[in-house]
């Protein structure tokens, strides 16, 4: 299936298949219960979500949205499931996607951590840019969400991506 950029798979508290993302990125948004979207997670190539129902059901913990044009291949929950109870050998298969997992965000931690503001978006921008590029941050999120994924206003982000353009022009 294909999705093009602002289509959403899933919503929040549906239930469903898993989703191999075969290309593109989406972005998972969790709605809480005062009606603010938060961006927690983005989701690259290669990873089967929802991770948390890779072992066992459970209902969509957020809403994942296309941030670019997107092929998503549709797992049958049913099917996937009684696979890994016929196969107990794919539970190695999983635990080396849920590490895969894990090391991304482990980066992400890594980003999270650097005490410069401006370091904090240039790791962002680099980390992206493998999965972007030529396409720019701004292109697929907006400073709001870039401000949730790195720790910062959405103000100071804004400020930081003014002296970024001014730099790169002056």
């Amino acid at each position: 299936m294909l999705l093009h950029k602002g289509e959403t798979l899933f919503r929040q508290g549906e239930s469903g298949p898993l989703y191999h993302i075969k290309s593109g990125l989406l972005k998972i948004v969790r709605i809480h219960e005062d009606g603010n979207p938060i961006l927690f997670n983005i989701i690259v190539p290669g990873e089967i979500i929802p991770h948390h129902s890779l072992i066992s059901p459970k209902e969509y913990h957020g809403t994942a949205i296309a941030l670019v044009t997107s092929e998503v291949e549709s797992l049958p929950a049913a099917e996937w499931y009684d696979n890994l109870k016929q196969h107990p050998e794919k539970g190695l298969e999983i635990a080396l996607l849920l590490q895969s997992k894990l090391r991304m965000m482990q980066q992400r931690i890594d980003q999270l951590t650097q005490t410069a503001p401006a370091d904090k978006l240039q790791k962002l921008q680099e980390w992206f840019g493998i999965y972007i590029a030529p396409a720019g941050l701004t292109d697929v999120l907006t400073q709001e969400e870039i401000g949730q994924l790195i720790g910062l206003r959405r103000e100071t982000v804004n400020r930081l991506l003014r002296a970024q353009s001014a730099n790169y022009n002056g």
